[in-house]
């Protein structure tokens, strides 16, 4: 109890998440009399961050860097502008197909909206689209960066979870593709509502040009997905893979990447990285400490007095993941959740640790979008100039279709698994 009133109490007067695990850690050590623990403190602290599969986050994070100042993003965005034409509502929908082909390459939807409401909000209005309807759609697209691999959420989960990263970044394939085509449904029944307009017809030979510009920034995505999925490469060498294809389209195709800027990326990367690997590192304290307390076993009995089916627990799962990331960060979140439910899921309810990691991930990256933490609902804000408010109010029919996924989801467990 102590320990839960220190942790939010540190919560709330913003102390840094990672530091609030190690207090609380020390707290819980002290008040259940395990001081020779204390020891192996420092060792634990270390092993929850020296896991090989997380040096793919610094480089996941690198490849976005290097897409951004090598002008890979804008011809992603040309080339899907050409592919989609001059069809009623076309903007919107490159929009979406842009999304996910950043997808593929960023695996962060803070990252994501960000670079996407710089270049497709402004578009969309200059094209007659309304700024809310803009929004929204440039924020749920973002939703797509933590699902299509690859993904950092996943590869933190994969490491909590000591799963196969190649196989939960495969996982998100197919939910990503439905979360994809429930936007698509959506932005075509709200056509019947909004008079869409329509985008210039431009020449063939023009939108080829675009097309046959834009294909070498492909070879990001088909290397990374490819090698993992072929098994040529595993997760972290693949994103090395991917590091070395953007800085030679940024260098030798677009031209727009200069070596001035690699510094300034690599502080940039290196910094966002050692966040996340601090953050791991303190789950792996807090996670061990639990499991000493009892803690997993304590919340099991009280979760199967509640749920009494699979799908009651990942219900409920939904539920909880809901609120605790309105409040927390999806990373943190994740963090401090998968150590005690993911055991419970397994051994007392027979979940597939797969299947609880896509709605595990899907529901906090949808609690990203939700106030009042929202990360990506701030960024939209600042980057936009909306208020927070105004930008949830525009995103709330697409919180709704991604909410229905995430419930198909949890009901249809091999939606997520088959691919195995």
């Amino acid at each position: 109890m102590i320990s839960g009133i220190a942790f939010a109490l540190m919560l709330f007067i913003g102390v840094p998440v990672a530091l609030c695990l190690c207090v609380t850690a020390i707290i819980f050590l002290n008040n259940a009399d395990m001081n020779v623990l204390y020891e192996s403190y420092p060792t634990q602290l270390f092993d929850g961050g020296s896991s090989y599969g997380l040096l793919a986050i610094p480089m996941f994070i690198l490849i976005g860097e290097l897409m951004n100042g090598g002008g890979i993003t804008k011809r992603i965005i040309s080339m899907t502008m050409a592919f989609v034409g001059s069809m009623k509502g076309g903007l919107a929908y490159v929009n979406l197909l842009a999304n996910m082909f950043m997808s593929s390459i960023m695996g962060s939807a803070a990252a994501q909206v960000a670079v996407m409401s710089r270049v497709m909000v402004p578009e969309m209005e200059r094209a007659g689209y309304q700024k809310n309807f803009a929004v929204g759609l440039t924020v749920y697209g973002g939703l797509l960066g933590p699902i299509i691999p690859p993904s950092i959420m996943f590869v933190i989960y994969s490491v909590l979870a000591r799963l196969s990263v190649s196989d939960m970044l495969i996982t998100g394939v197919i939910p990503g593709l439905i979360l994809f085509t429930g936007f698509v449904v959506l932005i075509a029944i709200l056509g019947l509502f909004y008079p869409y307009p329509v985008t210039e017809r431009r020449p063939l030979a023009e939108r080829m040009k675009e097309i046959l510009s834009g294909l070498p920034t492909l070879t990001i995505p088909v290397f990374i997905i490819g090698s993992i999925m072929t098994g040529i490469a595993n997760p972290t060498e693949a994103a090395a893979i991917g590091v070395v294809i953007s800085g030679l389209v940024g260098f030798l195709w677009t031209k727009d990447l200069k070596f001035a800027d690699i510094p300034v990326m690599l502080i940039r990367a290196g910094a966002y990285s050692a966040i996340i690997l601090f953050l791991v590192s303190a789950a792996g304290v807090f996670s061990w400490v639990l499991t000493y307390g009892n803690v997993p076993q304590q919340v099991a009995s009280w979760i199967t007095g509640v749920a009494h089916s699979p799908l009651a627990f990942m219900l409920l799962l939904v539920a909880v993941l809901l609120l605790v990331g309105t409040m927390i960060d999806g990373a943190p979140a994740l963090i401090m959740i998968v150590p005690i439910l993911l055991p419970i899921a397994m051994e007392t309810y027979g979940i597939n640790p797969y299947h609880f990691g896509v709605i595990a991930v899907l529901t906090l990256v949808l609690a990203f979008m939700t106030p009042p933490v929202g990360l990506c609902l701030y960024v939209a804000s600042a980057i936009c100039n909306m208020s927070p408010l105004r930008v949830f109010r525009a995103t709330l029919p697409y919180f709704i279709v991604s909410l229905t996924v995430v419930l198909i989801l949890a009901v249809f467990p091999k939606l997520s698994t088959f691919i195995l």
